[in-house]
Order: C-alpha cells, then structure tokens, then sequence
C-alpha cells in the first residue's frame, strides 16, 4: 500500500489473479489510486519516468463501467503501445471521464515487469462512496 496525501492504493489476494483498490476524498482520486495499483501489479510506478503523456477518455452508464472502462483503457495503452505508466490525472463530470497518463516504454532491465495484465474483470468489481465521503474502487485484474 503506498499513500498518496489522503489518497492510497493496495493490493489484495484472489487466487491467481489480483485485486486491486483505489481509494481518495474524491471518485476522480480513487480512480487515479486504483490505475497506481494496476501499474504496480505489472512494475514500481516510482521508477515509471513521465516521458510521455497520453490523453484517454471513457463514457458509461455507471461508475462500476467506467471504472471497467478506465483500466481496460490502460491496459490497452500498456499493451498497445508496450509502455508503463507511473502517474495519472482524472477528470470526472457526470458519466465521462478524461485523464492523462504519464510514463514511457518499458525497459524490461530497469522497470523488471513482474506479470502481464490481461484486463480487469467483474470479479469484486465496485465503486463506493462511504459516510465520511471517501471513495473506494475496485476489481480483480487477469493476470
């Protein structure tokens, strides 16, 4: 788990593949927390350098899809463009969102990629927002 003001990200266990959640004062940050997470499960995204900014935009109905859709959209970026990233920006407004992902192709002798993500699944999937305001995304990815 790695903390981010007061926002953070984590990992938790589900037999071969791996949870991943996000949580901040803002849905936006818990979506910029779960994509760290989503980094961190292929390599560290401290050692990610923002060489290049990529924009990406989803639209969906909720927020379970559009955090469905966010991180297959990074992990077709990752895969499409063979790139890590290591820091993202969200914007939200209503059932769109718009981010910036920084980071720059992977160099499997410094970055060490430990697996690769094949997509988030609807395993665990789920997007709260408790009593005090904090949000909380989630999923299980295949990996």
């Amino acid at each position: 788990m790695v903390p981010s003001g007061d926002a953070r990200w984590e990992h938790f266990p589900h037999g071969a593949d791996v949870g991943i959640r996000g949580m901040g004062p803002t849905f936006a940050s818990a979506l910029e927390q779960v994509a760290l997470a989503l980094a961190a499960v292929v390599a560290d995204p401290a050692r990610v350098e923002p060489r290049e900014t990529l924009a990406v935009e989803c639209r969906a109905a909720s927020a379970e899809d559009l955090l469905f859709d966010w991180l297959a959209a990074i992990v077709y970026e990752m895969s499409a463009r063979s790139m890590l990233f290591g820091s993202f920006d969200v914007r939200v407004e209503g059932d769109r969102l718009s981010a910036r992902l920084r980071g720059e192709p992977v160099d499997p002798g410094r970055h060490e990629p430990a697996v690769e993500v094949k997509g988030p699944t609807y395993t665990q999937l789920r997007v709260d927002c408790d009593d005090a305001g904090r949000w909380t995304a989630q999923c299980v990815v295949d990996v």
